[in-house]
């Protein structure tokens, strides 16, 4: 086994600068790894029992399988990623974006490793887990069918950094099983300590450079996928359904006639690209200069890379996962605006009151802006829940105060409403951005459990703004904060719903609007809404599933039926939340922070400039079903 120890300077208030994260020093016990009678490094705690594929194959170390291995050759780009036989594109996608910044791919694979001087078949690489670095060792053994490998590999067959990266994160995960399937956020977080999150693909073309270029300025990963399809199919211009893809640049392309925007996209398979236009064989490049060709990098051969415009874009992917990091993580890198970051680690203590942050926002982003607002993003982590399994509801509250050392007491608490309020379901980490005037602030975060809970809070700005943890004044030892209510429930989990939509609609597989009326009159009887089930009737049931049916077919399935389910079950918790008198109405002076706590707008304001853009049938959702 390995006993690993980290380094963690923090001041009093438990805040760590990020770039205060200290090392981790990895200690190998005698039992962990033992040397071969040739020397070589050989690791007894790899799970080698949780591999995904039952064929018949060997491990092999990279001498057995070339007669000269290296670690990195002429350094590691994104054309040394390619996918084997693991569905784990996923991750090979974080990877080929990690290539982009040689500083921050060195922070998860040491440099100075190799096959030559000093090799004796150990090697390390390291990975956040909530809020620290952690090295994970491994031996170099690979498993190989015909003396090729298997999974992950560079299209370099003598270069092998790629191969014992998935190497080393399937040992952190649990093997190689682990890595079958997943999600390109949870990869990336593990591998550069960022932030992660969604960005809404515009419903307009034009809009995405505007969406794309401040994440790229800020050095943000972003990795794309089309959900509309059957999985591993490919669509009629060659983007496979269910697959990730990698964002890797934003160029506006001279051309002979007007200059043209273009997207270059990686597919960490390598082999299949997009073939409509502006692809690699696309008569449209015949109008660009080799000079300009050059400039841009462009590749014709099929690795995997390509370009595409706004608007196919727009039209082949639906999906789109961005990772922020701040200007510690990305060091001097070529990022124009990076984020700056400060990390908290706290505890919440049920009925012990709740910790409060103070964000002082001193500068905005843009000095000609006359609205002087300042953008930022909080990031609420709950630690450790990889070892309990048990995720929690989260939620961030944002207060106006007058100056930076202000505590609220529990009046205040009462009487002030907050000027932003985000609630998340259970997840691993609640992502919230926004902008806000300069000013002072009171960040409360709350984990809605009867559990201690470690977490850890992130907060990032675009200028040098200034956070720290307000000590909590104490009367008889006990914090008077009051513990905010605990989120108010008005309908089944979406567990429960998943069974519902089985008992009703599992041999077709898809919900009507009567499946929809049935299901939910039952629900609604059962619960703190017992009477108004009376209310609903089939008409509302049909603009339900209008809401949702983005195939037009008149009808949902599963996933649709989940995410209708998911906004019916938030809409009900904040109607409770906000009904005070509990009369199962809304008073006129109820109903404006119900519709902020909702957030639709700020949900749709991907870029948290204040912006949104719909096209005619978002507009008709939100306007006439929302």
């Amino acid at each position: 086994m390995f006993e690993i120890r980290t380094q963690l300077s923090r001041d009093s208030s438990g805040s760590t600068p990020w770039e205060s994260l200290g090392s981790p020093t990895l200690l190998r016990s005698p039992t962990s790894g033992f040397p071969l009678p040739d020397g070589l490094y050989e690791d007894a705690t790899f799970p080698k029992q949780h591999m995904p594929i039952r064929e018949e194959f060997v491990w092999k170390r990279p001498q057995e399988i070339c007669k000269s291995p290296q670690f990195i050759t002429d350094g590691a780009t994104r054309m040394d990623v390619c996918q084997g036989e693991l569905n784990d594109c996923w991750f090979l996608s974080a990877v080929a974006s990690l290539s982009l910044n040689p500083f921050l791919l060195h922070q998860v694979v040491p440099p100075g490793q190799g096959f030559q001087g000093g090799y004796n078949g150990c090697f390390r690489f390291r990975f956040w887990q909530n809020g620290v670095w952690t090295d994970v060792q491994i031996d170099d053994r690979l498993p190989t069918k015909r003396d090729k490998l298997v999974y992950m590999r560079s299209s370099n067959k003598d270069e092998f950094w790629s191969a014992l990266l998935e190497k080393a994160y399937a040992k952190l995960k649990g093997g190689y099983s682990a890595l079958d399937m997943g999600y390109p956020h949870v990869a990336m977080a593990d591998m550069t300590g960022g932030i992660t999150g969604g960005l809404r693909v515009p419903s307009d073309p034009r809009k995405l450079g505007y969406e794309l270029q401040p994440l790229l300025q800020k050095g943000a990963l972003i990795n794309c996928a089309n959900t509309t399809g059957p999985f591993g199919k490919k669509n009629d211009f060659g983007i496979v359904y269910w697959h990730a893809y990698s964002v890797t640049g934003l160029e506006t392309i001279k051309t002979k006639g007007s200059p043209v925007q273009l997207v270059r996209i990686r597919n960490p398979w390598g082999n299949t690209e997009w073939n409509g236009p502006w692809s690699d064989g696309g008569s449209e490049w015949d109008n660009v200069s080799a000079e300009e060709q050059q400039r841009v990098e462009r590749i014709q051969q099929e690795d995997g890379e390509f370009w595409m415009s706004p608007e196919d874009f727009c039209q082949n992917f639906d999906m789109v996962e961005v990772c922020h990091l701040s200007g510690d993580a990305l060091s001097e890198s070529k990022v124009k605006k990076p984020w700056k970051c400060t990390l908290h680690h706290g505890h919440w203590i049920p009925q012990r009151g709740l910790p409060q942050y103070s964000l002082t926002l001193l500068e905005e982003d843009d000095p000609s802006d006359p609205e002087q607002m300042c953008s930022f993003l909080l990031a609420l982590m709950q630690k450790h829940t990889h070892k309990t399994g048990v995720l929690s509801n989260t939620e961030l509250r944002i207060y106006k105060v007058r100056s930076e050392y202000e505590f609220l007491s529990s009046q205040d608490l009462e009487q002030l409403r907050p000027v932003r309020r985000d609630i998340s379901e259970p997840r691993r980490e609640h992502v919230y951005r926004g902008r806000l005037p300069l000013g002072h602030y009171i960040i409360i975060p709350y984990i809605n459990t009867n559990r201690e809970e470690e977490f850890l809070l992130r907060v990032l700005t675009e200028k040098a703004n200034k956070t720290i943890a307000v000590v909590t004044p104490t009367v008889d030892g006990n914090s008077i904060t009051p513990p905010m209510s605990p989120r108010l429930v008005g309908l089944p989990s979406l567990n429960e719903a998943r069974e519902l939509f089985v008992k009703h609609c599992g041999k077709e597989s898809y919900c009507t609007s009567l499946d929809l009326y049935n299901m939910l009159t039952g629900a609604i009887a059962k619960g703190v809404f017992a009477g108004s089930e009376k209310q609903l009737n089939l008409e509302q049931c049909k603009s339900f599933v209008v809401l949702m049916d983005n195939q037009v077919k008149g009808r949902l399935d599963l996933m649709e039926f989940l995410a209708l389910w998911e906004q019916l079950w938030d809409w009900t918790g904040i109607f409770l939340t906000f009904d005070k008198n509990k009369n199962q109405v809304l008073d006129y002076n109820e109903i404006p922070p119900a519709l902020e706590a909702a957030g639709e707008f700020q949900e749709l304001d991907g870029t948290g400039k204040g912006v949104i853009s719909v096209n005619l049938r978002e507009f008709l959702k939100i306007t006439m079903y929302n």
